[in-house]
């Protein structure tokens, strides 16, 4: 889904209302004997996740991250993200609506999110607070579906309009907004999903009684709907309504919940990845993860292989052909070209919902087939995505984790953001306890991730403590609890990134056994203080970009490592440091600064200055480069040789530029006596730009040289710009006519007009005037220049 910032900027505007992206899934994965579903998997499962209560975490920064996480979630107040749902209802809000997307038209997500982040902290530490809050909103919501009388509840702006057209067959969408309505089923999806984790972490009956209801509405709402106005609602993005009614289905037993999942596939994605076609690129990633989880899930309950053939080739696509080393995917929240990466690295990749649901997926296709290789990236991505999106000392998270080289990351406001990321992070940060260890059908123990916690297994009526300070070290210990010998499997994961790993038991080395999964397995009959130790050999190794070979990020065993370039952004006439080396073995790049704290310094690489590397994970204000140029002295000498000529070419511009304007800066704008109308301003890329909204225009005078001729220069960021059309004028007359959604790239494009000398001609200054086309906006431009030829 896109920020507010950049969703202004990419939407087409109609009748006053935006449309952007969004998209998350609730996910049940299934758990061993559970009693609370009726269905049970008619796909064999051969690894089983634990209960959240049954895992509890140690010291550690997952346990840090998680605990920052419940403090926010305990300083947000209820009764303000239920105000929209109370006032929808005919009842009274007990609480000011809350800014940022919640007071857009995505009001009522939050609540959702935050009822699924709440239910799972309690399964967590049953903290009574938390059990507390859950009963409350539950309360809440039944009082005001009880008031509406149809089963449903929500809070999205003129809603009661928006379901009363689809109910008729008036479809409307033109891919992020439905008759009106921002992706009205995410919104819906994120209620129903807060629901069925109320229940199922926190047995809340009522709570499955309202997310029944309001899926009885949803069947109600569609059921005239033929199948080509099916097709055409789903052209919004829909969020996780499939998998929602899959898991209720498997709860209740009603098959009509399994039919109506069905009725939310969309066929233009799906049926071409069941063919193992690669429709991505181009496509809005985190619209389509949730498809896929919901795929995964059918599968679990019926065997559905086109489910399965969705699930397995979506993934494979997607982990090796569109993600960067954080384990993230997209840029500007879209997929491009396989493998086509070098060229999208900018303030916009991976957005964080993505890596949310992507984990989501590699935990339905762990139980379905347990793999070293699913775990492997799900280990990346936690530690070098999720975990790093958030700020460890406020809590706070990013909508996108930025990997331009230089770039720097942007955090959330507590109360006045509430975007997608926000929503999602609740969830992230109270449950990384789910995958460290799963249940084998066998009755064995996988060993997933090496995180200090602690597992309870009841049924086998022993607990394993695991203790590990990875990466500051390459071990870990885990520790058998029993009150007498169990008879078990324990598999552990071998990493992809240790090699000659050692297993001890009591101190004796073991003969090591690695099964096709990927896994170390050890078969005995397990007694009381047990100690098994697990070595990883920890080095530097380095992840190439897939279109540029000399383009790498250095990682430290499990964690990519983050250069610190400083509270101030790189010096432009400097650049970005590279590495300069005839070394091929980056463990001679770099040297152990602090084993403790895990930071490096490069050793004699670094051009122009040295450069400190720390886990990308514990960055938080400072800007940083996660990819490096890596250069032989006898390439470096080229390269130079070019920097010196475009520095010549910008002194050449400088020499013959008339004016400047430096965009969004107050100073700068009344020196050319800037005006517009439904004028807008913002910064990305670390420039300010300026636009328009609903029409509108931006004007400002512009120096010239009267003797000769000259050309305007104007600055744009290359993206998905719809709805970017407009007119160039010079003193009311016409000079062209700028598209944007013609440049592509992720960068900065310098678009120069030349202007006829008649227009300039006896003049000391000209007035500039961007217009937009009907139903258009003007901009975003980032500077203006004028330069005498």
């Amino acid at each position: 889904m896109v920020n507010k910032k950049w969703f202004m900027l990419n939407v087409v505007i109609v009748s006053g209302f935006l449309t952007a992206n969004i998209t998350y899934a609730q996910s049940y994965v299934p758990e061993w004997n559970d009693t609370r579903l009726k269905v049970k998997p008619q796909t064999e499962i051969k690894a089983y996740t634990f209960d959240l209560k049954d895992v509890q975490l140690l010291n550690s920064p997952f346990k840090q991250a998680m605990q920052v996480d419940a403090a926010y979630l305990l300083s947000i107040q209820p009764d303000r993200l239920l105000s929209a749902f109370r006032s929808h209802s005919g009842l009274k809000p007990k609480g000011k609506m809350y800014e940022g997307w919640e007071s857009s038209g995505l009001a009522g997500h939050t609540l959702g999110h935050y009822l699924s982040a709440i239910s799972m902290h309690y399964a967590s530490t049953r903290d009574p607070e938390f059990l507390k809050r859950v009963n409350y909103i539950v309360e809440e919501l039944n009082e005001c579906q009880i008031a509406r009388k149809t089963g449903y509840v929500g809070a999205i702006p003129k809603e009661d309009t928006v379901w009363a057209e689809v109910a008729k067959g008036d479809i409307r969408s033109r891919g992020f907004d439905l008759n009106g309505g921002w992706s009205p089923w995410y919104t819906v999806h994120k209620v129903m999903a807060g629901l069925l984790d109320a229940y199922l972490y926190c047995n809340n009956k009522k709570a499955l009684k309202i997310c029944k209801g309001m899926a009885d509405w949803t069947g109600e709402t569609i059921k005239n709907l033929d199948d080509e106005k099916l097709q055409k609602m789903l052209l919004c993005e829909y969020g996780g309504m499939a998998e929602t009614l899959t898991n209720l289905y498997a709860i209740n037993g009603d098959k009509k919940y399994l039919e109506l999942s069905y009725k939310f596939y969309d066929k233009r994605i799906l049926d071409p990845l069941a063919q193992q076609q690669d429709i991505l690129p181009g496509k809005h990633s985190n619209t389509q993860i949730p498809k896929i989880i919901a795929s995964a899930r059918r599968y679990e309950l019926n065997g559905d292989k086109k489910d399965k053939a969705i699930a397995d080739f979506f993934w494979e696509t997607v982990v090796n052909n569109h993600s960067y080393a954080t384990g993230g995917n997209s840029n500007y929240e879209y997929l491009s070209e396989p493998g086509k990466l070098n060229d999208r690295l900018t303030e916009n990749t991976t957005e964080t919902c993505n890596t949310y649901n992507m984990l989501k997926l590699t935990r339905h296709l762990f139980a379905l087939e347990p793999s070293a290789k699913l775990m492997d990236y799900y280990e990346k991505a936690l530690y070098n995505h999720i975990l790093a999106s958030q700020n460890h000392e406020t809590g706070m998270m990013c909508y996108f984790v930025p990997l331009r080289m230089g770039g720097k990351k942007d955090y959330s406001s507590p109360f006045d953001t509430f975007t997608c990321c926000v929503g999602s992070g609740m969830e992230n940060h109270v449950k990384y306890n789910e995958s460290i260890y799963f249940r084998g059908a066998d009755g064995s123990l996988y060993v997933n991730l090496f995180i200090p916690s602690v597992l309870n297994w009841k049924e086998k009526g022993l607990s394993i403590k695991q203790e590990s300070n990875l990466p500051e070290n390459d071990r870990t210990t885990l520790t058998v609890t029993t009150a007498k010998p169990v008879q078990m499997g324990i598999r552990i994961r071998k990493p992809k990134w240790a090699d000659n790993t050692s297993i001890s038991i009591n101190g004796k080395k073991q003969q090591l056994t690695i099964d096709a999964q990927g896994y170390l397995v050890l078969n005995r009959k397990w007694k009381n203080n047990d100690k098994i130790e697990f070595t990883m050999p920890e080095d530097i190794y380095t992840e190439a970009l897939p279109d540029n070979a000399n383009r790498r990020a250095v990682f430290y065993g499990p964690v990519l490592l983050a250069g610190i370039l400083g509270n101030t952004e790189p010096d432009p006439l400097k650049g970005v440091p590279v590495f300069v080396t005839s070394e091929t073995d980056p463990n001679k790049w770099l040297q152990m600064v602090d084993k403790k704290q895990l930071s490096f310094r490069t050793d004699n690489i670094s051009n122009p200055t040295e450069v400190k590397l720390i886990p990308f994970n514990q960055t938080k204000n400072e800007y940083y480069s996660v990819y490096w140029d890596v250069f032989t002295p006898e390439t470096w000498a080229v390269q130079q040789k070019a920097y010196d000529e475009q520095r010549k070419k910008q002194q050449e511009l400088e020499a013959r530029t008339t004016d400047i304007l430096r965009i969004g800066e107050m100073q700068p704008e009344r020196d050319h006596n800037f005006s517009g109308e439904n004028a807008i301003t913002g910064e990305d890329h670390q420039k300010k730009w300026r636009s328009t909204e609903n029409g509108g225009y931006l004007q400002y005078e512009m120096k010239i040289d009267a003797n000769t001729q000259n050309t305007l220069i104007n600055t744009y960021w290359g993206m998905d710009n719809r709805g970017r059309v407009f007119d160039i004028m010079i003193d009311n007359v016409k000079l062209s006519t700028e598209d944007l959604n013609q440049y592509k790239e992720s960068r900065f494009y310098d678009i120069s007009y030349a202007i006829p000398i008649e227009l300039t001609k006896g003049k000391q200054k000209v007035t500039v005037k961007l217009l937009p086309k009907k139903d258009n906006s003007a901009g975003p431009v980032y500077g203006s220049r004028m330069v005498k030829n």
